[in-house]
Order: C-alpha cells, then structure tokens, then sequence
C-alpha cells in the first residue's frame, strides 16, 4: 500500500510538464488573490507559438501582469479575464488585455458549478500535511469548487502560503489533484491605504454608532482602514469579526482586545473571512490559527448567513452616488474600475441583522483630470456607470459633510438628505437638477 508521500512523489512534476495538459481553445483557471499561479503562468507562457485561444480565468490580479499577458499582447494564444479588477487588471482593461467576468460574489462557487467549463484548474497551496491535505490559504471563495469542476487539478505549492483554517472548503486531498509542482514565491504584499484626515471625518460619524459585541465587516480603502484604528483605539468590548476580505485594519482590531467574537451568534469566537491581502503581519497571524475560520463565499456573503449574527456593521467605499440613492462602485463611466465584490451582499445582510447597519462612504468631491472639482453626488450617475447598490438597499450614507440614513424615504427625502452632505458649493446645482427630476418638494429645507 503506498504512503501520501509515494503519492504525492508520483504526482510531482516541473511546471513545464504539468501545462504540456493544456490545449488550444481550453478553458483555464489561475488561482485566486494572493493563490494566483505564479510558476505555472511562466510555463504556460512559454507554449505561447504552440497554442491558440487559451482563456484564462483569474480574480484580483495582484503579483504583477501575468507571462500570459507579456508575450501575447495581441492577445492570439491567451484570452485573459478576471472576476474581480485589482489595479493590475484595470490598466489591462484599458488596454483590451483584460476582460471582466460581471458576477455576484457570492454566486461565484455555484457559477463555477452550473455555468462554467474548467478544463485545467491551477491554484497555489500550502505544503501538504501529514493527512495529505494542501489548504488554499488565503484565497478560499470559490477555489474548491472551481477545482471540483476542473478535468485536470494542478496544484502549485508554496511554503510561504499561510495555512488558513476552516470554515469548510479550504483545503484539498491529494486523492483529488493530478499535478504537484513545488514553486515557493514570497507572499504578495499590500500596502495599507493611507488614511487622511477626511476619512478620519467620516470614521468619526461612524464609529459612536458601533455597539460593544457587534459583528464588523471592513471594506478596502483608507477609509475603512481608518474605521479599524478607530475601533482599535476605542473601549468597545466583545467585538465579532464576519468579513468577505479580512485586512490588516481588523488584525489590529484584534491585537487592541477588541475582537473576542463572544457575542457572536453563530461562528462564535471565529473570525470569519473568504480571502485576506495585506502585510506579512497578517499572512503571520493567519497561519494555522485557531481563531480562523475561513469559508466559501457563497456562505461568507450570503445574506441570509451575514444576518444571523446581531448588530452586524458593514462598511464600504463607493465612487459615487446620484440623487435616488444608487451607488457605483465598480466603474467610472464605461471605464470598469473593480467589480460588484460584496458591497451588496453585505448592505442586505447588515440590514437584516438585528440591530444592524450599512454603511456606504465616500469624499463628497473629487478633482477631475482638468483640476476643476466635482461633486459625487450627482443628479444622475455618470453615463455608463454601473449600479452596484441598488437604491432600495442603500441605508447609510457617509460623507466628510455628515450622516444620513436613506432607508424608508421617498425619492424627495432621499435627494434632501443626499444634498445636506454634499460639498456646500453643488447644493444649489443639485436642489435644481432634483427639481427638474420631479424629486424635490417646494417645502424642502435649503
């Protein structure tokens, strides 16, 4: 009877002999946030003379342009794609070098399942354990499922990649992968935001309506990373961690003894996450934690999921907001920018919580390429901007000028209290515009 390690010897191979599987026209996936291929990218790169209409398939590029990419830039022999832009991929979007996958995250494992061909799927892994078990450390969303629909599973192992705990759905067997190949690369590492004082503003409206034992979800920017210091430095006891991206602003979170997860009402004393990018302080506390927990996105961001823990507060950026209440988040204008993500999903969930609140913010002004500033809020959103937060859903909305709360307002509450935090110099435009919409009453305050 052989051993995991005789199996796992037969399977290993060079990257070079694991992408000979892949053919022309395939469909191939590449692994997901800091699990992206890096290795396997080469070597499929090298095949490029040899190879037509290869579509990749990857999801917030952030270890620089794929090889793929590189060597094909007419894009003959690779079709790259991604479910979710980092800003790698928006500057390939604005060159026709990358093409985005519109989805709900939290239906990617079962559009994996019903709507999408996997000939090869690749993702990197942590080295196997003593069990023959590789975890997918921090990119567990939608890989298992995406390798249970692929016909050849190509596993690239990197020590450097943290084991992170589940939850379900974060690790694989080797009974299940046909190619190993060892690669070690170091950890992509991000960068916090940097935090400035407007979004010191903003987390200063947000963070006296947190209550001790709430449920905290943080989205990506210098404003949600200023939200997480301010609870860093704040007394509140007992919080809950339940986040669709756990970043470095929650790690400190933890570190100040704000986080216990005691109150949480399921995954009690868990931290709760579907990928993490950040600093090695991060991939370091990840790593075989027992306070980890961490589970496919179709559990994480669903609703229904989210709203079982009490006083859950979800906070998020946006681009901008026009005077109904809708919010872009994804794209400016056409020009696509990052992906739907779980804006959405977690604006629902919250909502739903008992004691729960959304929170979507934003600088009420930006300075256009020609220096002239403009505001983001607006009468209509910018044409071609894609709506990310339907304005039913919108509850709190954040800016440097104030708070609002939008839920159970007609449209003509909704434009008054959009325009009151707006920046004071396009509240007279805006009264205007929403007078010309029909969303404005004549008794409204000025």
């Amino acid at each position: 009877m052989s051993t995991l390690m005789d199996e796992y010897k037969s399977k290993l191979v060079s990257a070079d002999e694991a992408v000979k599987v892949i053919k022309s026209g395939d469909w191939i996936d590449y692994g997901q946030f800091a699990g992206e291929v890096i290795a396997l990218d080469k070597a499929l790169a090298a095949r490029k003379e040899e190879l037509k209409d290869v579509k990749v398939r990857s999801l917030m590029r952030v270890s620089g342009v794929p090889e793929i990419v590189k060597v094909d830039p007419e894009a003959e022999s690779f079709n790259f794609m991604s479910w979710h832009c980092s800003g790698i991929d928006r500057k390939l979007c604005d060159q026709n070098l990358c093409h985005y996958l519109p989805m709900t995250f939290r239906e990617l494992p079962v559009i994996y399942e019903r709507d999408c061909q996997v000939d090869v799927g690749m993702t990197q892994a942590s080295p196997m354990d003593e069990h023959g078990y590789f975890y997918f450390g921090l990119q567990n969303s939608s890989t298992k499922r995406m390798l249970d629909k692929a016909k050849v599973v190509i596993l690239e192992v990197n020590k450097h990649q943290p084991k992170a705990l589940g939850g379900n759905e974060e690790c694989i067997h080797i009974s299940e992968v046909d190619y190993i190949v060892e690669h070690d690369s170091p950890m992509p590492l991000i960068p916090s935001a940097p935090i400035s004082e407007l979004d010191k503003k903003i987390a200063s409206y947000i963070v006296p309506l947190i209550e001790d034992g709430a449920t905290i979800q943080l989205g990506v920017g210098g404003m949600p990373n200023a939200v997480g210091k301010a609870i860093a430095d704040s007394d509140l006891k007992d919080l809950g961690l339940h986040t669709e991206m756990l970043v470095d602003g929650m790690i400190d979170m933890v570190k100040a003894g704000r986080v216990t997860g005691k109150k949480k009402n399921i995954d009690k004393g868990k931290i709760v996450f579907t990928f993490g990018l950040g600093s090695q302080s991060l991939y370091d506390f990840v790593h075989a934690n027992p306070m980890i927990a961490t589970y496919p996105v179709d559990y994480c961001n669903y609703p229904h999921i989210i709203s079982q823990n009490d006083k859950v507060v979800a906070i998020n950026n946006i681009i901008e907001m026009d005077l109904f209440g809708q919010a872009c988040s994804e794209s400016a204008g056409p020009r696509h920018i990052s992906g739907t993500g779980g804006q959405l999903d977690f604006g629902e969930g919250a909502y739903f919580s008992k004691g729960g609140k959304a929170f979507l913010c934003f600088s009420s002004t930006f300075k256009a390429k020609d220096g002239t500033l403009r505001s983001r809020i607006r009468p209509m959103l910018t044409e071609g901007s894609i709506v990310t937060t339907h304005r039913a859903i919108t509850n709190y909305v954040v800016t440097e000028f104030g708070i609002v709360n939008l839920k159970g307002r007609s449209t003509w509450e909704k434009a008054e209290a959009l325009v009151s935090v707006a920046h004071p110099e396009f509240r007279d435009e805006l009264i205007k515009e929403a007078q010309k919409m029909n969303i404005w009453r004549k008794s409204n305050k000025r």
